[in-house]
C-alpha cells in the first residue's frame, strides 16, 4: 500500500468490510488505483488528494491508451477512479469529483459466445465420464454450470448447507455476498445429494465439490475440467465455465423465459446487463422466420 496515500487503504478497507467484495475484485481495484497513484507521483511529484484534477487524469488515460489499452480497459479503471472519489466525497476528504468531467471511451457491444444446445445435449447423452470420484465430479460440475447459470467462484465454494432439499433449490452466493435462489430439477438434486453423501471419507470441507482426495477444488481446476469437456464437443474459441453460464441464459431467453427471470437467475443486478441476450433471441426468431415463412 502507497504510504504517501493513506486515503488509498481506507478505500480498501471500505471495499472488504462494508461493501464485501470479493478477493478478486478488491484486488483489482487496488492495481488500478495503485498503477494511477504511481504515475501521478512520478509525473506530478505527489500532489495531495485534493490537487489531483481532471486535466492529470486525462493525461494517465491517454498515456494508457497510447499503451494500447483496450477500451474495456480504459473503462474499467475510469469506473474505479469513480468509485474512489465517490468515497472521498463521502468521507469528506474533498467537495467535488474530478472525475464528474470525464467520459469512457465507448465500447462496441459483443453478443455473448454460447454453446448449441445440440451440443449441450451431445454433451451429456454421448461423451464418456470416467466411471470413479472424478469422472462423477466432472459429469456433476458441467450439469451444474448448464443448469443453474452459476459463476466459478460459486461452483467452488458452494456449500452442503446451501442444498435446501425441501424446495429443490439452491442458495448461492453471488457478487457483494447477495444470495439468490436457483431452482434445481429433481434428478440433478438426486445426483448432488447422492454426490454429496458418498464423498470420500477423508472429506472434511464443507464445499460440496472436492477431489478424490477430498481436497476443496481451485478455480483452474474447474476451467481445464470445462474446457477438456468443451472441445470434444463444441468449436467455440473461448471454452470456460463462463461460456456455460452465456449458454445457460441464452438457450432460456431462446426458449421465451422472461428477461426479469433470467436476470434473477443470474444474480445480475440490473436487467441492462441481461438484455444483451435478447439479441440472441432475436437472432434465433429471424432464423426459424426465414426457414418457415413462404415470404422469407
Amino acid at each position: 500500500m502507497l504510504q504517501q496515500y493513506p486515503e488509498l487503504g481506507a478505500f480498501v478497507n471500505y471495499l472488504r468490510f462494508q461493501k464485501r467484495y470479493s478477493h478478486h475484485t478488491i484486488v483489482s481495484y487496488q492495481n488500478d488505483l495503485e498503477q494511477f497513484l504511481n504515475f501521478i507521483i512520478s509525473d506530478f511529484k505527489t500532489p495531495s488528494i485534493k490537487e489531483i484534477s481532471p486535466s492529470i487524469i486525462r493525461t494517465w488515460l491517454a498515456g494508457l491508451k497510447e499503451q494500447n489499452f483496450t477500451s474495456k480497459s480504459i473503462n474499467r479503471k475510469i469506473s474505479t477512479l469513480k468509485s474512489f472519489f465517490k468515497f472521498l466525497m463521502k468521507e469528506e476528504v474533498i467537495d467535488a469529483t474530478p472525475m464528474s468531467i470525464i467520459s469512457a471511451p465507448k465500447i462496441g457491444k459483443r453478443l455473448p459466445v454460447y454453446v448449441e444446445e445440440k451440443d449441450m445435449q451431445t454433451l451429456f447423452a454421448y461423451v464418456e465420464f470416467a466411471d470413479n470420484w472424478k469422472g462423477r465430479t466432472e459429469k456433476l460440475i458441467l450439469q451444474l454450470f448448464y443448469s443453474t447459470g452459476m459463476r466459478i467462484s460459486e461452483l467452488i465454494n458452494l456449500k452442503k448447507g446451501q442444498v435446501d432439499v425441501s424446495y429443490s433449490h439452491l442458495k448461492v452466493l453471488g457478487k457483494g455476498n447477495k444470495e439468490r435462489i436457483i431452482p434445481v430439477n429433481k434428478e440433478l438434486l438426486a445426483q448432488l445429494l447422492n454426490y454429496i453423501s458418498s464423498r470420500p471419507g477423508n472429506a472434511t470441507s464443507e464445499n460440496v465439490f472436492v477431489n478424490e482426495m477430498g481436497k476443496n477444488l481451485y478455480a483452474k481446476q474447474v476451467y481445464n475440467i470445462v474446457k477438456k469437456h468443451l472441445s470434444l464437443v463444441t468449436t467455440v474459441q473461448k471454452k470456460s465455465p463462463h461460456i456455460l453460464r452465456h449458454s445457460f441464459a441464452t438457450h432460456l431467453a431462446n426458449n421465451g423465459a422472461d428477461l426479469n427471470a433470467v436476470k434473477e437467475l443470474l444474480g445480475h443486478s440490473s436487467l441492462a446487463a441481461t438484455q444483451v441476450y435478447t439479441h440472441n433471441s432475436i437472432g434465433k426468431l429471424k432464423e426459424v422466420f426465414n426457414k418457415a415463412h413462404p415470404k422469407a
